[in-house]
């Protein structure tokens, strides 16, 4: 009864907010008729993603929906997002801001979510600097290749019984991924440190990641913080909030430690920066951006990297034929008496990476990229789009668009042999990472660590089936919130390869 008195209370605020927001003129895209207050919220089911790509099917590939009283333009055409992001970079790369991502980005003070302006440009100069220039990759090469010899252990020793056993491939991935970003970002060893459980790591970063994607009413309606008080949505989010920020604190603290490692990673930058005196006027570097750019790497980087080779090893046991193409091209190159894969060895595998780029087709980390704002009135596709809109493009949709993609929902790595499209934000039709200005800047690192992990166990290991179990019993089953995750685990059967 209180939710209801609830909507009462913001039934008239919405209606006026509604209708000042209708009276934008200009020909405005189309898109299916809503109810009042909840605009067309009602229409979208669990996963956002396929509701849009439904929707467009009636409405084009540029709609305009109302989440509430928000209005929320779907592109879902290689056209339309180049438009988007090419055409109007400039004037669409802010982002609206919302409960969970303030809340997560510890008030916007991050890269991924923090609206343009100066503390956006000056985190990810940051970043790019500290963190994902060509010179760190490089000099963190070592990092990744450790950590590619305990992922080998690890399914070896599966590997060696008697019987060779199950695979749990989400958590050994995860573990792996996780690993790498943590020392490669935070200087942290997790092998050696006392206070991490990477059971618990992988619940954190799941439960954070799917409350900084959850719905509050906040976002959608005026004085919809009451409902949100009153639902429990909000005591849920400070909850995962605060678990996180424990973890953040646990980690700088135990930084402050003699390490192991020399490098300078995110977090010794940082501190030096928070630390350093700063001219009047000047921007100055606090606690909240730090642990803002961590929450960035952390739940992206570790995330993202983990389910596109999860998905890549499940198209592959669904694809017998990929898999034995694949591992037969890789076996030829790098020949039988490779006791350690590198990094040199993936330039050599060519066939792997048209494998990945036609599972970031299928399984793009984010089927919706991370959404823009737009900060003047623009047109994209003739349609006008004002200033303070919200902009989702939808990767899943243009990924499947058969006017782009022969076969669209069949798993062909060969549609890209000879093909110019590719990964890095140039070509419209495959964006995983998304482009211009709000491009993901961790995208090589991210791709050596996933590219890295799969040749390891391609290379090494012949996979199957646990026993009575067909292709046809594989799930496909999608979880996640802003990152689309396999929702069962991917368990398959390791024997060390027979040359």
């Amino acid at each position: 009864m209180s939710i209801f008195l609830c909507f009462l209370l913001l039934f008239p605020l919405s209606l006026f907010f509604l209708k000042n927001l209708l009276r934008s003129k200009g020909k405005l895209p189309p898109g299916p008729r809503g109810l009042p207050i909840i605009g067309n919220l009602h229409q979208l089911g669990r996963f956002l993603h396929k509701s849009l790509h439904k929707i467009s099917h009636e409405y084009g590939p540029v709609m305009l929906l109302h989440f509430g009283v928000v209005p929320v333009i779907i592109v879902s055409s290689k056209e339309g997002a180049e438009e988007v992001l090419k055409t109007h970079d400039l004037e669409t790369c802010s982002r609206p801001k919302t409960v969970g991502t303030g809340m997560f980005t510890y008030n916007f003070k991050d890269i991924g979510f923090a609206p343009y302006g100066e503390n956006w440009r000056e985190m990810r100069k940051i970043g790019v600097s500290e963190l994902f220039s060509q010179k760190k990759l490089k000099a963190f090469r070592y990092i990744r290749e450790d950590e590619s010899q305990v992922l080998f252990n690890k399914v070896l020793k599966c590997a060696k019984e008697t019987k060779p056993s199950s695979v749990d491939l989400r958590k050994v991935i995860f573990s792996f991924t996780a690993s790498i970003i943590c020392r490669l970002s935070f200087g942290q060893n997790f092998h050696e440190c006392d206070f991490v459980d990477m059971e618990k790591v992988e619940e954190l970063v799941l439960e954070s990641e799917t409350n900084l994607g959850s719905v509050a009413m906040a976002d959608f309606f005026p004085a919809g913080w009451i409902v949100d008080r009153i639902s429990g949505q909000h005591a849920r989010l400070t909850k995962a909030f605060g678990k996180l920020t424990i973890f953040f604190e646990h980690v700088i603290a135990d930084h402050l430690k003699p390490q192991p490692e020399d490098h300078s990673d995110i977090i010794s930058v940082m501190l030096d920066m928070i630390n350093k005196p700063t001219k009047p006027g000047s921007f100055k570097v606090t606690d909240d951006h730090l642990k803002g750019i961590m929450s960035d790497v952390f739940l992206a980087g570790v995330n993202a990297g983990s389910i596109t080779m999860i998905w890549t090893m499940t198209e592959l046991a669904r694809h017998p034929r990929v898999m034995k193409k694949v591992q037969e091209e890789i076996r030829a190159i790098l020949g039988s008496n490779k006791e350690k894969i590198t990094e040199e060895d993936l330039e050599k595998v060519e066939y792997l990476k048209l494998v990945v780029q036609e599972t970031f087709r299928l399984h793009p980390p984010a089927p919706l990229l991370l959404p823009r704002l737009t900060m003047s009135d623009i047109k994209i596709q003739d349609y006008d789009i004002p200033k303070n809109t919200m902009i989702q493009i939808n990767t899943y949709t243009i990924g499947r668009d058969p006017k782009n993609w022969t076969k669209p929902d069949e798993f062909i790595p060969e549609r890209f042999v000879d093909n110019p499209i590719e990964y890095k934000g140039q070509h419209y039709e495959l964006l995983p990472f998304g482009a211009g200005r709000r491009v993901c800047p961790g995208m090589a690192t991210g791709m050596a660590i996933v590219e890295l992990c799969l040749l390891n166990l391609l290379y090494f290991f012949d996979w199957s089936l646990p026993e009575g179990m067909t292709v046809e019993d594989i799930d496909m089953e999608e979880d996640g919130a802003f990152v689309i995750a396999k929702k069962e685990a991917l368990v398959l059967v390791p024997t060390l390869h027979c040359w």
